[in-house]
């Protein structure tokens, strides 16, 4: 009897020595990552607008992604920092007009093609915005990652102020919260200086349907 229970007390040390063995030999989550990240752009192939820099992260991004992986908010100081580069980025209107046309705007806003293997070079984007925000009462599916743009203008009106606030968000939102969803339209040039200006109209034009 005490011979086997010597046994099986050996064959539960070796199996805690086995498992622990393993556990040893599993990959970190860093080393996780880069085979992800590896078998990412083996797999991605540059194509027409599709290139192959758009595989890498750029010092904001790979900062905000690992402040979440971490579960914290992104440190206060290097916040200050990414968002005071991003405000000097921000380039407005060359000839200090903020409006365009609302109705190129709303097809702008409706559109979310651009920049895909598949486009045409020269093809404009468009600024796919019902895919974050609802933005007009007649339209019945839009998402809900932004807040609701309804009645933005009527709600805030056209000083100075808001221009410059509506304007910078449009161009380059990181200049405003450094962690932000939103596309940075200008310095990626997904939207010309035109296309915003239309924009800028359907958020802020009376006659647009967004302040009807």
């Amino acid at each position: 009897m005490m011979r086997n229970q010597f046994f099986l007390a050996l064959g539960g040390a070796s199996a805690v020595a086995l498992v622990a063995a393993g556990c040893v030999a599993i990959p970190s989550s860093a080393e996780l990552d880069k085979v992800a990240a590896d078998m990412m752009v083996a797999s991605f192939k540059a194509k027409g607008q599709a290139g192959m820099d758009r595989m890498g992260q750029d010092a904001v991004n790979a900062a905000c992604s690992a402040a979440d992986v971490a579960g914290k908010d992104l440190d206060s100081e290097l916040r200050k920092k990414v968002e005071a580069q991003n405000m000097a980025m921000i380039k407005w209107p060359a000839d200090g007009k903020y409006f365009g046309d609302w109705k190129r705007g709303e097809s702008i806003a409706q559109s979310g093609r651009g920049m895909t293997y598949s486009d045409q070079a020269g093809a404009s984007n468009g600024g796919n915005c019902y895919n974050c925000h609802q933005i007009s009462k007649e339209e019945l599916s839009y998402g809900t990652l932004g807040p609701s743009l309804y009645n933005y203008g009527k709600l805030r009106g056209n000083s100075e102020a808001v221009l410059k606030y509506t304007w910078g968000k449009l161009y380059n939102a990181k200049a405003y919260n450094a962690c932000t969803n939103m596309p940075r339209f200008g310095p990626t040039n997904v939207l010309t200086e035109a296309q915003m200006k239309d924009l800028m109209a359907l958020l802020l034009d009376p006659n647009s349907p967004i302040n009807k």
